[in-house]
Formats: C-alpha cells, sequence, structure tokens
C-alpha cells in the first residue's frame, strides 16, 4: 500500500482578518507518487488548501486552526517553515517572486548553498537539474533575459534541487501563452514520471492541465470538497458546472448536441474520448447553426501608422506596425511570449516613445502627448495588479483616479459603488487589498479603471487568475460596454476568451504582425498557431474527428451556442 503524504483530517482554518472560515472540514489525503489537481472558483477555497500544505499557513498568513493536518506522517504544526520547505517545493503563480540569484546557475544553487553543499557536489546537482528541465544551456545567463516559459523551468529547478519530496504548482499556466503552458504541462508529467515526486497542482484551466494524465481532481467549493474522483468520473457528473469551473470545450459540445456523457467513453483527455456513439448528434447539432451576418464597417477611433520601437540600439522590439482600429470594436491581440503585444500596448499609453511612426486617436495626431494626456482618453490595465496599486483599501484604491481628477465626493463615491458592484467586489468595498486573491486583485485594477470611463480599454491578460463564474460576469461586463460604444482592445493568451468574445484577433510575432483575421479563422490555420505559439482549440480536433469539411463552423457554432445558453444562466 503508497505510504501517505499529505493527511488533511477535518481540517478547518479562518484567517485573522476574516469573520467567517475559508476552510470548513476539510478530509484529503495524497499518497506517494501522485498527481492531483486541485480546481475551485476563486475564493473556493483552493489556494489556501496549497498554503496550508507548504506552510505560509499558518507561518505567513495567520488565523484559527482546527483538525489536523500532517506530511509526511508528522504534524505539520510540529514543522517549521524551513523544515517544511524540505519536504514541499513551492513553484509560484509568478516566478518572479520567487527569484534570488542573477544567473540561472545561482538560483537554482540558491537552497545548496544555504545548505553549505560541498562546491564539487554543488555544481553537479545544479547541472544534473538544469538538464531535466532543459535549462543547462543557460545556466550563466541572467534571469531578466528569460521568458515566462524559461523562467517557470528554473523554478522548478530551483525546488528540484532540493530533492523534495512533493511538488506543488500555484496556477502554473497563469502566464505563459498556450503553447508554452502546454509545454510546461508536459514538462511537469515528465517530471512526475521520471522521479516519482507527489505532483499538487493547483489551477482552474482544467481543459490544459488534462493535457497529460492526472490520478485524481479535487474540486473545492465555498471552503468545501465538493468532488475528490479520477477524472473520466468527473467529467461524466454535473459538478465542474455547479462549481462555475469550465469544462473542457469537448465535453461541453458533446452535452450541447444532447449526449450522454459516460464514464465509459474516457471524456478526461481528447485523445481518448469515444465519440462513436454520438457523432450523429454532434453532426445534427452543427447543422442547426446559423450564418453570422456581417458587421457594417465604422470609422477608425484609433489608427497606428508604421510604427516601430527599440528598447537596445539594433534591437527592434516593434517593427513597421500599421493598423487601424474602428469605434465600438473589441479585438484580441495574440502572440507567444516576447512578440510585442504588451510593448505595443505601451506605445499606444504613452509609456514608451516609438522610434518612428505616429498614432492617431480620432484622427487627431497623439504620438507627441504625454501620458496624463493620453490616460484622460486611454485607459490600462496591466497584466499584474501588483505593478498598479497604491492604496491600502479596496474602495480607496478604485476612487484614485476620481480623486486625482477632482471628482466630488459624492460622485465619486456614487462611481465607485458602481464600479466595484459590477467587478463583483463590492463585499470587498472595506477590505485590505493585501487579503484578496491574485483574481480578486486583477478586478480592483479593472475596476479602477472602469469607473474613469475612457474612450479606449486595453487590458492586458484580463482574466488570468479568474475562474468561470468571475470571468463570464467580467467578459460579460466589458462586453456590454463594448456594446455601447467603448472601444476594447484584450492582450490575452486565453484562446477561448479570443473566439468568444472578439470579432477580430491581431497576430504578433517578433514585433510584427503575421496575421489579422476572425478568432474562427486564425485558430483554424495551422501554420499561424505554429508560428505564433497558439493552441490548436480542442473544438478544431473535435470537428475533424467528426470529419467535418469546414471546421471553422463547427468552431463558431459551439461560440455562439455557448454564449447563448451562459446567458439563460444570468
Amino acid at each position: 500500500m503508497k505510504k501517505k503524504v499529505i493527511e488533511f483530517n477535518n481540517y478547518c482554518f479562518k484567517y485573522h482578518s476574516q469573520a467567517a472560515p475559508t476552510l470548513h472540514n476539510i478530509n484529503i489525503t495524497v499518497y506517494e507518487g501522485e498527481k492531483v489537481l486541485i480546481v475551485g472558483s476563486s475564493g473556493s477555497g483552493k489556494s489556501t488548501i496549497g498554503h496550508c500544505i507548504n506552510g505560509l499557513v499558518p507561518f505567513s498568513y495567520k488565523g484559527e486552526v482546527t483538525g489536523s493536518l500532517k506530511i509526511m506522517g508528522k504534524d505539520a504544526h510540529s514543522l517549521d517553515i524551513f523544515s517544511r520547505s524540505k519536504i514541499v517545493g513551492t513553484v509560484l503563480q509568478d516566478p518572479d517572486g520567487q527569484f534570488i540569484g542573477l544567473t540561472v546557475g545561482e538560483d537554482i544553487a540558491f537552497s545548496l548553498e544555504n545548505d553549505c553543499t560541498e562546491q564539487g557536489k554543488m555544481k553537479n546537482l545544479v547541472e544534473e537539474t538544469a538538464k531535466m528541465v532543459e535549462m543547462n544551456e543557460y545556466l550563466t545567463s541572467s534571469i531578466h533575459h528569460l521568458s515566462g516559459g524559461q523562467k517557470q523551468r528554473v523554478s522548478i529547478a530551483g525546488v528540484m534541487v532540493d530533492k523534495v519530496e512533493i511538488i506543488l504548482f500555484d496556477e502554473p499556466l497563469a502566464n505563459l501563452d498556450p503553447a508554452t503552458g502546454k509545454y510546461a504541462i508536459e514538462l511537469i508529467d515528465r517530471i512526475h514520471q521520471e522521479t516519482n515526486t507527489t505532483i499538487v497542482i493547483v489551477e482552474h484551466r482544467l481543459e490544459d492541465v488534462l493535457h497529460r494524465h492526472v490520478d485524481r481532481i479535487i474540486v473545492v467549493d465555498d471552503g468545501r470538497v465538493a468532488a475528490d474522483m479520477c477524472p473520466d468520473k468527473l467529467l461524466s457528473s454535473p459538478i465542474l458546472e455547479a462549481s462555475h469551473i469550465r469544462e473542457p470545450l469537448y465535453v461541453k459540445a458533446a452535452k450541447y448536441a444532447g449526449c450522454e456523457v459516460t464514464e465509459d467513453m474516457k471524456p478526461s483527455q481528447l485523445h481518448s474520448f469515444s465519440i462513436e456513439n454520438c457523432k450523429d448528434k454532434l453532426l445534427d447539432w452543427v447543422r442547426t447553426g446559423n450564418q453570422a451576418m456581417p458587421k457594417e464597417r465604422k470609422s477608425p477611433i484609433l489608427e497606428l501608422r508604421d510604427i516601430s520601437f527599440s528598447y537596445a540600439p539594433r534591437h527592434e522590439t516593434i517593427r513597421g506596425i500599421s493598423l487601424s482600429v474602428e469605434k465600438g470594436q473589441m479585438v484580441s491581440i495574440v502572440g507567444k511570449n516576447g512578440a510585442g503585444k504588451s510593448t505595443l500596448s505601451k506605445i499606444i499609453c504613452g509609456f514608451e516613445k516609438p522610434r518612428s511612426g505616429r498614432i492617431l486617436l480620432n484622427e487627431q495626431d497623439i504620438t507627441g502627448d504625454t501620458i496624463k494626456e493620453r490616460s484622460l482618453r486611454i485607459g490600462m490595465v496591466m497584466q499584474n495588479p501588483n505593478h498598479m496599486i497604491s492604496k491600502h483599501l479596496v474602495f480607496e484604491e478604485v476612487a484614485l483616479g476620481l480623486v486625482i481628477r477632482g471628482v466630488p465626493e459624492n460622485e465619486a463615491k456614487k462611481k465607485v459603488e458602481e464600479a466595484l458592484k459590477v467587478c463583483g467586489l463590492y463585499p470587498y468595498r472595506n477590505w485590505p487589498i493585501s487579503a484578496l486573491s491574485f483574481g480578486q486583485k486583477k478586478r480592483v485594477t479593472i475596476a479602477a479603471i472602469f469607473v474613469l470611463e475612457p474612450e479606449i480599454m486595453i487590458l492586458d491578460e484580463p482574466t488570468a487568475g479568474q475562474d468561470l463564474r468571475h470571468y463570464t460576469e467580467m467578459m460579460d461586463f466589458l462586453a456590454d460596454l463594448n456594446r455601447q460604444g467603448m472601444t476594447i482592445l484584450l492582450i490575452t493568451h486565453d484562446m477561448h476568451l479570443m473566439l468568444e468574445y472578439t470579432t477580430r484577433a491581431i497576430v504578433m510575432d517578433k514585433g510584427k504582425i503575421i496575421a489579422d483575421d476572425t478568432p474562427s479563422v486564425i485558430l483554424t490555420d495551422s501554420e499561424i498557431i505554429r508560428q505564433a505559439n497558439l493552441k490548436e482549440t480542442s473544438l478544431l480536433v473535435l470537428a475533424k474527428r467528426l470529419g467535418i469539411k469546414e471546421p471553422k463552423e463547427f468552431v463558431e457554432h459551439f461560440i455562439a451556442y455557448d454564449r447563448e445558453v451562459r446567458k439563460q444562466w444570468q
């Protein structure tokens, strides 16, 4: 019988800053060598469970504990944070918050240096670990020159070098482009197979994690364990939908077509999903689709004319980009990490000055306008909320822009309260921001820009860290603003967001635009997908398996149908 490595027994936890417990009677057992996925909506308690495992609760996050937790058979309360770190290695959601060394080799070696490991042994261990994560050729490279995926691999090596028995991944896909995220899941799986290390993954992007096998999925809802079962059994149940977690798109398509998805159909992975018995229903369902009516063209609100930019001489980050965005459009900008997407948004907002080219807003040249002048008309929400937040309380942060602009107090209060309600933050209005999750902080920064009512909003990864319910609330609100005439640019790695909410996708690679078309066309073009590190949607793969000649139509039909179904839920 396998050894128990993590045991929660009637475990409850309440943060000191909260009136009610976050975790209620948690009973979870993880066995040696298992790979377990923990999913749940924002605020469900899934991240808190992770913090209990790695010791951040109670050493960093103070609170009241009842029940018991054992790690490797030892009472967790008898293990200090250092002892816990030698058993449980944690790979954080944001790798930048985890680095100590200046180079890859120095960072991987950090824990070994702390343990006074003999230099020759330390060098061998660092090289061996770096090779396992395919970073052995970057040992002398600066951490800050790495891509997002490479940084994550260094973080993984930094915990693996300690020969920990458990590795905890905290939302490992949050900041990665689709193809890099797919590689990350493959790497985690390879580490699991080669080392038999116990793996615990906390992540809400279920379909992406299921690119590789997991032994069990634990669903956390409202601080309680709603399910703890094998993936095939879970996906044939209604539990995920009830817990506001997005099911894999190919499973959802089968259910929309009226198919009964059972455990025997092995729905946890697309390649194993048996569709023979429901093929006719899926094909009949697709035939009910309606062709979308073409939209009339409107005048451009934003024009970029031959924009070029470089952070360093003779190394152009943006190369001769020209584009026009119509008033009232919602456009997604996609591409691999480092393609130039965020840099382009900074140029539009005035944070960076182009080396050449012109920027026009409503046909007026704003190339020379200051950041302050542009901020009155263009709002920017950054990818990392911690880079925007400057106040202690939620209400104060959202009100800050209005206060600076001199809006009367009563009017500002009304606007802030409305923005907080729309963003699902009103119950937290008097909370300290430090008590919020990453996803909740993200919504605070979005509310702080919403409240200023700009003509154009640019959002960098707006749904990072958001569960299906908050994702839907946020994106439906953006869609409503868009219907009222606001122009919205979304920089995103979320292919479903791109398909569902935007009518146009601009694809970037190496500082240039390589495609500009509808999302369904982009995501059914294998060459663009390969070049831009996008990910082939499972809907496209399912359409091919069904023998559909125009997969684009299947993808478009699913998106339209899914949108209508979720409207009825609200």
